[in-house]
Parts: structure tokens; sequence; C-alpha cells
């Protein structure tokens, strides 16, 4: 029998090759051109402050690439999201062409207009820094929207590409594939907690060019991004508070002698006996503040952009019926959306900016889907 952590390895596994495969076969494509999706706009951010973006290649001149070494140094992608100056510029696409191919199967996420303002004018002032990391497998842009939603509220925000373990576009639309999607026992956590630290040191070196307060600074991740942020933030002590959204952790012993704040956001665990398990063995060396909250009709892509992709794109008949379950429970994408956006701002607005609000003190009856485990 698979163990909790292989089946959602293969569950995801399973969905995103479903999910770029193409709609039709490449006869019939030749035939008929593809249909053109309406235009599409990501969910709003909450806030109506203006968003910048902009995209760095960073070039990690200390280590070679640890899933290609032929390849030379390691390379990452990284969006930046951030309050902007102004409110009104040229709204960056979502994905290239060529990358939602590889996501999608077809390019129509090309068309998804997002609000980030290309490369729009900082506001004034030094902000609080998240860094992102993404579920095995899957790009930086699904975690788009949340992104998005804190640089709205005054954050600034580093969402990074992990490469070779998804799909990742470099400029000049150079596209390198996963190298490691199929490879079980990778060290993904170590490698990914020295490509957090890596991005951190640019992005608070001096001459960044960004509004950053070093002193409050923040990470987190989905899947196995979440057990990276956690593990990272273990390691650096310039992190001071880390969210994992529904990632197994796959370090021994996890988050030993972990004594900063830690939210554990999680999907069906609470009847889930081996996830439970994996996140009561870490919740009892958190030395910390701590909350564990479950979205029982929620799934393991909850906390991502890739509900509102489904739904958007209509998308059930391609996904294996087994894995709906698991990736999306019942909960509807734009419950996700503001979820998420909601527990995963207050926790950072509590922790790096020292605002308590009520949401994060006990069932809110505004999120109902929400359960406090502890």
């Amino acid at each position: 029998m698979l163990s909790t952590t292989s089946r959602r390895s293969f569950t995801v596994a399973a969905l995103l090759a479903a999910l770029a495969a193409p709609q039709i076969p490449a006869a019939a494509a030749a035939s008929r051109p593809a249909p053109t999706p309406a235009p599409a706009e990501l969910p709003a951010p909450a806030k109506g402050a203006p968003v910048g973006t902009r995209t760095l290649h960073l070039v990690d001149t200390s280590r070679p690439d640890p899933w290609k070494p032929a390849a030379g140094h390691r390379e990452l992608m990284v969006s930046l999201w951030y309050p902007a100056a102004v409110r009104h510029g040229q709204r960056a696409p979502y994905v290239s062409k060529e990358l939602s191919k590889k996501i999608l199967g077809t390019e129509a996420l090309a068309g998804v207009r997002t609000h980030g303002l290309v490369n729009a004018l900082p506001a004034p002032g030094p902000r609080p820094l998240v860094v992102l990391s993404p579920g095995f497998g899957m790009s930086r842009a699904t975690l788009t929207t949340l992104g998005e939603d804190l640089a709205a509220r005054g954050y600034t925000v580093a969402a990074v590409d992990h490469t070779y373990e998804a799909p990742v576009e470099f400029p000049g639309g150079r596209v390198e594939d996963c190298l490691i999607c199929d490879r079980q026992g990778a060290p993904v956590v170590p490698n990914r907690a020295k490509d957090i630290r890596f991005v951190l040191d640019r992005l608070t070196a001096p001459g960044s060019g960004l509004h950053v307060d070093r002193r409050r600074i923040g990470v987190a991740g989905h899947s196995i991004g979440g057990a990276s942020a956690v593990e990272f933030m273990r390691q650096d002590r310039r992190v001071r508070a880390a969210v994992n959204m529904d990632g197994n952790f796959f370090t021994e012993p996890p988050a030993e002698g972990l004594d900063r704040p830690v939210l554990l956001l999680g999907a069906q665990r609470e009847r889930t006996a081996e996830s439970r398990a994996d996140w009561e063995r870490t919740w009892n060396r958190l030395g910390g503040w701590k909350r564990w909250l479950d979205v029982p009709d929620g799934g393991h892509m909850t906390f991502t952009d890739v509900p509102w992709i489904a739904d958007r794109f209509g998308l059930g008949d391609r996904i294996p019926p087994e894995a709906v379950p698991f990736a999306f429970g019942t909960l509807a994408s734009d419950r996700a959306t503001a979820l998420t956006r909601a527990y995963v701002s207050a926790f950072f607005d509590r922790h790096l900016r020292g605002a308590r609000g009520p949401l994060l003190d006990g069932p809110s009856a505004a999120y109902p889907e929400v359960t406090f485990l502890k």
C-alpha cells in the first residue's frame, strides 16, 4: 500500500500530466484551429492598492546545479510583486505561450491577465518581505493570486522557480523541463533551502533596488515548498515566520529546535490518518507560536491557482477521476482563493507587522470552511 507521501506525489503528478496533455489529438489539431478562450483575469487582490511586478534571472555562482551539473551554475527565475507608486501600466501576462503549453497543453494561460504592472515604480518605504516556494512539479506562477494579494497589502513578495523541479522559462525563451519529477528520494527540501537562501541574500543585499525591511522576513510554500519554507526558517535566523500549505515534511527530524511562528494550513488532514500523523510529528517539535488549520472540504491544490484554472478553462474531463477528491475536494475555487489569502495575510500581519487581528484566534463565521485543529 502506498504511503500518504507517495500517494500525494503520485496523484499530483497524474494531475499535472493531465493538465499539460494536449486537449485534442495532434492530427485533429492540424485540421482545425484550437478555440480561443475569452479573455480571463485572475481574481483581484482583496485590497485595491496597485501592484507592481518584475522578473529576475539569478545565477548562483557559488554552486553547480544539483540536478544537472553539466548545466553549470545554479540558475533561478523569480517573480516579484510589490506595492506600486502608480495605478496604470502594462499588466503582466500570467505566463508565456510556451510555458502555458508546458503547464496546460495549450496557450490559453498566456491570455490570462494578472494585476501586476510590469516594472512599475515601487511605492516608497521599506516593506516586509515574503518568499514563496511552489509545489513539486508546479510553476511559481501557480502562487500568483496569493503573491499579488500580499503585495496589495503592503508586502514585497518573491516567488521562486526551482529549476528542473518544474518547467521553467528563462530569458530568450529557453524552457527547461522537470528532470527529477520521476526521481524518488531526491533531496528536494535541502536543495530548496539553498535556493531560498540565495534568493534572500540577493534581495536583501545593498543596491538590490528593493524597499525591503530586513528585520521582517517571512517564507511560505505549497506542498513540498511549504516543508521547505519551515526547514529554511529553522536554518536561517533572518526569517521570523513561516507558512506550510499542505506540505508533508521530508526532513528528519522535522523542525527540530524551531522557536519561531509557524502556520500549518492543510486540507483533509483531520480525517487522513497518515497525513495527520506527519504533521503531529512536527507539531510536537515546534517551540514557538503555532496554529494548525484544516480545510476538510478542500484539496491539496486549494492553496494555489489550480482550482481557478480548472474552473476557468473547464478541465474537469481531463483530470483523472481518482485525483479529483484529493486535489480539489468539493470547495469552490473562489472560496479557496479567499480563505488562502485571508489566513496567510493574517499570519504575516501578526508576526511581521505586529497587527493582532482575530482571525487566527478561533473559528470565524466569515470562513466556516476552516477548522482549528490545534
